[in-house]
């Protein structure tokens, strides 16, 4: 069994500082940063509200840098799953597989992951489904596509597809964004970005593919079918 000071079980931006803190400390931390290390930061595109860049850092490459900080200063950073944990009487244990870690304390920074609708639409993931507009934006070119969410991901996803998307509709089901004004103003100053207030998906249609989707008024109950090639 393998023994650590310092376990930390997540690989983005707050797992990454924790390494660099800790290995600084000389407490040689081991992060387990699970398949896709980085976090949600590798999806994104310009970063313009962390400090020390006044021109902003693209999310990817802020990643490699805090990465390759802690690494410096000895945090040992390995690309694996952790499958179970087990924490009794002070003992913890972290298993990877089959493989079993000891370690006197566990920063847990696993982070977030994408919120599906629950209507299915995980069958289409791949099929004009996707929860990564910024990373997908391409595949979408001259097509019809929608974004559902208010926030400032939301705002993201829908500015990167109205480089290539023929339509983007922004679908809320209140009738204000919860988005920083500045990402706000980015959308509702776009030509190509259409917003639809006080509307929830209601059902995602497509067999193999998405072709469309029911939207349903919160306020009057009305149900509409639209055409769309990109959720």
């Amino acid at each position: 069994m393998e023994s650590r000071e310092v376990v930390i079980i997540g690989g983005g931006p707050s797992g990454f500082t924790a390494a660099l803190y800790l290995a600084r400390a000389t407490l040689k931390p081991l992060v387990l940063a699970g398949e896709k290390k980085g976090g949600q930061l590798m999806f994104t595109t310009e970063v313009e509200n962390y400090p020390g860049f006044p021109e902003g850092v693209m999310g990817p490459d802020l990643m490699v840098r805090m990465e390759e900080q802690a690494k410096k200063f000895g945090a040992e950073i390995r690309q694996v799953n952790v499958t179970k944990v087990e924490f009794i009487n002070g003992v913890k244990k972290i298993w990877v597989g089959d493989e079993v870690i000891e370690a006197k304390a566990v920063v847990i920074s696993t982070g977030a992951s994408s919120r599906m609708l629950g209507l299915g639409e995980e069958k289409l993931l791949g099929r004009g489904v996707s929860t990564c507009a910024v990373c997908d934006a391409a595949f979408f070119k001259d097509k019809k596509t929608v974004v559902l969410g208010g926030g400032d991901a939301a705002m993201e996803d829908a500015l990167a597809l109205s480089k290539f998307a023929s339509e983007v509709t922004m679908i809320h089901r209140r009738d204000e964004f919860r988005a920083s004004k500045i990402m706000q103003d980015k959308v509702l100053s776009n030509p190509k970005i259409k917003v639809i207030w006080n509307t929830e998906i209601v059902e995602v249609k497509g067999e193999g593919v998405l072709e469309g989707i029911k939207i349903k008024s919160t306020k009057s109950g009305e149900e509409i079918d639209m055409q769309i090639e990109g959720l």
